[in-house]
């Protein structure tokens, strides 16, 4: 007499991704003008176990938006580093129109997942709404 086969283990429910911890910054505060001031940003991040550091454009000097002096790159590429998000909120088209390298920059980094440029908090929500979604599998809507 054979025994009778167990029963399958049920499948375990897929859990959907947490929202990630977000940390917005007020226009109010010191603006970043050298890399130890960028620094100081992510300490924020850091305090409260951010995963994206939300930033009004108004929080940068014109330093951060003149490539030439290289404090863009040195600033984000920490946060790359430490694997924390920034976003940058805010209209940028004074510091665009005056520099080619500088949109373009713009542009390439709002392809990615690490930092990005945005006009305000609303488009910044619906990209991290659109992360969180690509997480859970969901599919994304076509551009």
């Amino acid at each position: 007499m054979s025994e009778p086969l167990p029963t399958p283990a049920p499948a375990p429910e897929s859990t959907p991704a947490p929202a990630p911890v977000v940390v917005r910054l007020s226009a109010d505060g010191p603006v970043v003008r050298d890399p130890r001031d960028g620094m100081d940003l992510l300490g924020e991040a850091f305090a409260q176990d951010a995963e994206w550091l939300v930033v009004p454009a108004a929080r940068f000097g014109a330093e951060f938006f003149t490539l030439g002096t290289r404090l863009a790159g040195e600033v984000t590429q920490k946060f790359a580093q430490y694997r924390v998000g920034l976003a940058v909120v805010g209209d940028l088209s004074a510091y665009t129109g005056a520099s080619g390298a500088l949109r373009d920059f713009v542009g390439e980094s709002n392809r990615g997942r690490q930092l990005w440029f945005l006009a305000d908090e609303a488009e910044f929500d619906a990209r991290i709404d659109a992360l969180r979604e690509a997480r859970n599998g969901a599919s994304r809507p076509s551009p």
